[in-house]
């Protein structure tokens, strides 16, 4: 019987996970990560992870398999939290989710998990893997989930090969409804519990009270940028190659308080994001602003009117070689080479055409249709037929 750790978050996706492999004949065990027990920073009066963890062991007890919780908050801290607020504070929009997965679940846990004899750790993330021999070699490849409103496979998009050949994604096939059918059949207490919302395995959090506690707060301007902005209009000039072309369209617009007009005043930058419409508080515009660019040093927000202001949109973006990742390291560009892809800047995000030019110094993506809110520290990944090949963080 080959072991398998499963990751058992209190949620339905992993009850119903040790329950699948429970029933296909595996050795479980169930762990409870607990990644947050810092009351310096409180996020809210519930303590989410004590009913969750509470939910899991009862899920444990009624499959009959070991349990235990084991305490990751230090690693939690250091390898997330840290690097979000320092994220923030650069006025970068990092993904914790995709850092989640790499560093602590796939990471930090799985050393314990093999630490206890498993040959796998599995996961409730809708996604799915494949293996094939190619030449001569086992390779492993992370293909998106069967239920298409519930893929996750962008979450694991900084995986390597080691870490794929350890995983398991056993409800990767299924869709949620069928996920909840198993658990109501099986008679788990988590079958029509909600799912979270919060960070990964932090539960409820509301971003800018979380941030506060950490970033000071510090008063600036909003300002606004007309539509007519003359960058928006110039013309483009000509291009020598390819590279020169995408060099200039993969740098964002750049902004002096000159160039709009005084809208509202915020109380700190890097509370905010690109794209992001709510917390401005600015009325009497016909249509919402939205943020099209922060300023963290001199602690400025342009915004702009509308959802297609043409400050949001870019088509090309830059991926740098030290945040360069390839899942399917087989698969990785050599200087010069290209490669037709579909990718997503976000989860939920709908795959777009796109195209990989691989550099010197990275590579540039270039969207088919420009994107929006294009944000330094969110991940992009690139798939070919349902298959995540690799991802980075955009620079």
């Amino acid at each position: 019987m080959k072991r398998v750790v499963v990751g058992l978050s209190g949620g339905v996706d992993s009850s119903v996970t040790a329950y699948l492999l429970k029933e296909q004949g595996y050795d479980v065990i169930g762990l409870f990560m607990k990644n947050w027990h810092d009351d310096s920073v409180t996020i809210s009066d519930e303590c989410p992870w004590l009913e969750d963890s509470n939910d899991a062991m009862i899920v444990a007890e009624k499959l009959g398999i070991p349990f235990q919780t084991v305490d990751l908050s230090e690693q939690y801290k250091e390898r997330i939290v840290d690097y979000m607020f320092d994220e923030y504070e650069k006025g970068r929009t990092p993904n914790p989710d995709v850092l989640c997965n790499r560093e602590i679940k796939f990471d930090v846990f799985m050393d314990i998990a093999l630490g206890l004899g498993a040959d796998y750790v599995a996961t409730g993330h809708y996604c799915r893997k494949e293996e094939e021999v190619i030449n001569g070699k086992k390779v492993y490849k992370l293909l998106a989930g069967k239920d298409n409103n519930k893929d996750q496979s962008y979450f694991l998009c900084q995986l390597s090969q080691e870490q794929l050949a350890k995983a398991l994604f056993p409800i990767g096939e299924l869709t949620k409804p069928e996920v909840r059918a198993i658990a109501k059949e099986a008679d788990l207490i988590t079958a029509e519990k909600k799912d979270s919302q919060g960070l990964c395995f932090i539960g409820k959090v509301r971003l800018p009270d979380f941030l506060q506690q950490k970033l000071q707060p510090k008063e600036g301007v909003i300002v606004q940028i007309p539509s007519t902005f003359e960058a928006y209009t110039k013309s483009l000039p000509k291009f020598e190659h390819k590279i020169a072309e995408l060099e200039y369209k993969s740098k964002k617009f750049t902004y002096q308080v000159s160039d709009g007009k005084t809208v509202g005043k915020h109380q700190g930058a890097h509370y905010f994001t690109k794209g992001q419409r709510k917390g401005l508080a600015v009325g009497g515009t016909k249509e919402p602003l939205f943020v099209i660019e922060t300023d963290v040093d001199e602690n400025i927000i342009y915004t702009g009117e509308g959802k297609s202001h043409q400050g949001l949109y870019r088509n090309v973006l830059f991926v740098s070689n030290e945040e360069l990742h390839w899942v399917r390291e087989d698969l990785a560009l050599s200087v010069g080479e290209t490669m037709e892809v579909e990718a997503r800047i976000r989860y939920r995000q709908s795959l777009e055409k796109a195209k990989i030019y691989k550099v010197g110094n990275g590579i540039f993506v270039e969207f088919a249709n420009a994107q929006s809110a294009i944000q330094e520290g969110q991940f992009v990944a690139w798939y070919a037929n349902e298959e995540l090949l690799g991802s980075g963080v955009i620079s």
